[in-house]
């Protein structure tokens, strides 16, 4: 199986959601902290695992289109992270397509570098041993904002971003096998 190939091919689905969102919205998402852009992986994750749980979803969210949103609201807070918030839009699109583009570049480059390291063990993972894991790494992140960034034996709130978006990706590649 081709990991990098898989790896764009889902992002480009992810992509294209965000250049559409970018298209109807603008950068409006510059307004989040990293507070509230975590709350909404929370929330998404939620829906997921909720979902994965019961089999129900009574407002139509699936699970595929949730991973999404948390691959892409993983890139922004990368984004917030590196940049800090703003109080009205200050980016245009294209900057902030081109910012998109950079984060997953990067993603996909430690993607890589991690299943060198691991062997491609995510692939033996379960769906939901992968949500719970992007459920754990946002309540990492929640505690380091909480502490205000500040941490003593483990990576920063970047490195969890980039763990989640990693994770989100995977699972879309299992439902799309």
């Amino acid at each position: 199986m081709d990991t990098a190939k898989q790896f764009d091919e889902v992002t480009a689905r992810c992509r294209q959601i965000f250049a559409d969102k970018m298209q109807d919205y603008g950068a409006s998402w510059r307004i989040f902290r990293l507070h509230g852009i975590t709350d909404q992986l929370y929330i998404k994750a939620c829906n997921i695992r909720q979902r994965q749980e019961t089999g129900v979803s009574l407002v139509g969210d699936d699970i595929e289109g949730n991973l999404r949103a948390i691959i892409n609201y993983g890139i922004t807070a990368i984004i917030q992270a590196r940049t800090g918030y703003a109080d009205a839009i200050d980016m245009s699109n294209d900057e902030a397509m081109a910012r998109y583009d950079s984060v997953l570049a990067e993603t996909k480059e430690l993607m890589l570098r991690k299943n060198h390291d691991y062997g491609e063990a995510w692939r033996e993972m379960s769906k939901e041993g992968i949500v719970d894991m992007i459920l754990a790494k946002i309540i990492r992140i929640k505690t380091i904002l909480t502490n205000e960034g500040k941490t003593i034996a483990s990576e920063g709130v970047e490195g969890n971003y980039f763990d989640i978006i990693n994770y989100a990706i995977f699972d879309l590649i299992h439902y799309s096998l």
